[in-house]
């Protein structure tokens, strides 16, 4: 059987799965749409919003960010883990305390305000957006190589399925879809991991493969890989960073940004008591760490498997010999001549000797060296987000593992772009429409505009990732910081703070939100649209080399500032808002089930 057959075998079978899936949990009512029920287990609850959580991002880029930058990508991993702790512990049960259906409709009630739950509703469909545009890029990615398909085509075929198994299952049919998601996600991550591990280190535990002797040479696996790459002009793979306080804000930025993402928030209402959701926030956890675990090997052992498939020579220590002995172009191996149909990988010969020649030709004080070997430039582009998914071409692993990666990295941009579409169609539909224009509206109106909402969601979030203005987890990392920056902040003070009113709500988010946006849009572009910056994305013109993806956390930073002054100086909150404070913080009622 053809890779080509299995592929699509694979592909094939899960994509039946789940629209099996959304057919058996077919939302019937709103509240099947929009907290599939309240009834979910916690296990369960757990698998899914792991699946719901682990993005295209986390499968895709993340490992490619990590391969291509080393240490100073890990920002990435330690962010987005620590920010889902941070939601577990401080916002997810008193959230589902407070029994509603959305992130507006908590903010809303919270501020006693239809100007702070419009506020909301606006946050959350910019910032989900945003994110879903890396889902679908990821998922083009993807679709592309392992259908065989062109980019564009993968992504309305990604749509299409999202369509079928989201807009009639809702929130219950997701839910169940997100779990069978988890299980072919976390298979056909790990199990190239641990074929790789094997291969390059003898232990069949990747993250302990990472500490452990590369096999070649008798020398730790990170020490190898900075020999490597250190000979041809990059920075050490496991270097510290010079500018450690534009890390501890994209980190912090990832972290308030996680734990201000609506699509993640609404899973923890799906559950019976507050207990659950405490006991999901656990089983995710667990869920998660299984692939983030394993993401730092994947990262560090695909950057090596290509270094030494460019230089074979170079699993040997004679790394100046090495380093002039790349390979022929016409002698490349499959998985890059499969890859460069896609247009995610290119090369180009600069100096016409037939050889592919890897490098960073950036950095100066390499110049000499690559100038002496007639060197004129990095020949060969690989795009991140397909490191993952090439692993096991690399490393020739059997047909039927990369046809469970297919499966697997499909997987994890449906699962997340399902729950970010619900997220946006339940803001519009249950918080705009039902809440604010048209609150006689009858239960099966409100599904009916649910549906034609998260329908105008897919087709807006099919056009962006048709035009992305980045690659995933770049994209990503800026939806976080526009959650972090206008939701996190109002979410928190709402909990914790029975003076917090709702002037300095509205105040703190919009302060939150536009300065992010401005900082954006100022360096790169109005929708990242190139050429529309105001200054050049330098680190050298960022103010405090703060760089946009890490501007989330100085919005939050602000928009707390704001929101606290601003409640000093004007009425506190009625009484019944302070005691609905108290009352969420506090056990009374911890079983109640949610109300419609």
């Amino acid at each position: 059987m053809s890779q080509y057959a299995i592929n699509l075998l694979f592909v094939g079978a899960s994509f039946a799965l789940y629209i099996g899936i959304a057919i058996w949990a077919r939302a019937g009512s709103a509240k099947d749409f929009y907290v599939a029920g309240g009834g979910v287990h916690p296990i369960t609850n757990g698998m899914a919003t792991a699946a719901d959580w682990m993005s295209a991002a986390s499968f895709i880029s993340m490992a490619g960010l990590l391969a291509s930058g080393g240490y100073a990508n890990s920002s990435f991993l330690m962010g987005w883990t620590g920010g889902y702790v941070l939601l577990a512990m401080l916002l997810a049960p008193y959230l589902r305390k407070f029994g509603k259906f959305t992130v507006p409709d908590f903010i809303g009630d919270r501020y006693y305000s239809r100007t702070a739950r419009l506020l909301a509703v606006i946050c959350l469909i910019i910032a989900s957006v945003t994110y879903v545009i890396g889902q679908m890029t990821g998922a083009g990615v993807a679709f592309s190589r392992f259908l065989e398909v062109s980019n564009t085509w993968g992504i309305w075929i990604a749509a299409l399925i999202v369509f079928l198994y989201a807009v009639f299952g809702g929130m219950k049919g997701i839910t169940y879809t997100q779990v069978a998601q988890y299980v072919v996600l976390i298979i056909a991550y790990t199990i190239p991991a641990v074929f790789i591990s094997l291969e390059l280190t003898g232990n069949p535990i990747p993250g302990l493969g990472l500490f452990s002797d590369y096999k070649e040479a008798g020398e730790p696996l990170l020490t190898k890989l900075d020999d490597v790459i250190v000979a041809l002009g990059f920075h050490d793979y496991t270097a510290d960073i010079d500018n450690k306080l534009n890390m501890v804000l994209f980190t912090l930025s990832l972290m308030v940004g996680t734990a201000g993402l609506p699509h993640v928030i609404i899973r923890f209402f799906t559950v019976p008591k507050v207990a659950d959701a405490r006991w999901s926030a656990g089983w995710a956890l667990v869920f998660i760490a299984l692939l983030y675990l394993t993401a730092p090997a994947v990262g560090a052992m695909a950057r090596l498997n290509l270094m030494t498939t460019v230089y074979p020579e170079m699993v040997g220590e004679n790394y100046e010999q090495a380093a002039l002995n790349p390979i022929y172009y016409e002698n490349r191996p499959e998985w890059i001549k499969t890859w460069e149909e896609t247009g995610l990988i290119t090369f180009d010969d600069k100096n016409d000797d037939g050889r592919i020649q890897v490098y960073n030709d950036k950095n100066e004080e390499f110049a000499p060296v690559a100038a002496e070997r007639n060197w004129k430039g990095n020949e060969l582009y690989v795009n991140n987000d397909i490191l993952v998914l090439a692993n096991p071409e690399i490393a020739n692993l059997p047909p039927w593992v990369i046809g469970l990666i297919a499966a697997g990295g499909i997987a994890a941009a449906l699962s997340t772009a399902a729950g970010l579409l619900l997220a946006i169609s339940s803001a519009i539909s249950h918080d705009l429409i039902k809440t604010m224009i048209n609150p006689g509206i009858s239960e099966k109106s409100e599904m009916l505009t649910a549906r034609i909402s998260m329908g105008g969601s897919i087709l807006l979030a099919t056009y962006l990732g048709l035009n992305p203005p980045g690659f995933a987890a770049q994209t990503v990392a800026l939806a976080f910081g526009i959650a972090g920056a206008s939701l996190f902040p109002v979410l928190m003070m709402g909990i914790f703070s029975k003076r917090m009113n709702n002037v300095g709500a509205v105040a703190g988010m919009l302060t939150g939100l536009c300065a992010t946006l401005l900082y954006i849009f100022t360096y790169l572009g109005w929708f990242f649209i190139p050429g529309t910056n105001m200054l050049p994305n330098t680190p050298d013109n960022w103010i405090f080399g703060i760089s946009p993806l890490s501007f989330g956390a100085v919005g939050a930073i602000l928009n707390f500032t704001v929101a606290f002054l601003v409640s000093r100086v004007t009425a506190a909150p009625p009484q019944h808002i302070q005691d609905l404070v108290e009352s969420v913080r506090y056990p009374k009622g911890a079983g109640k089930s949610i109300v419609h």
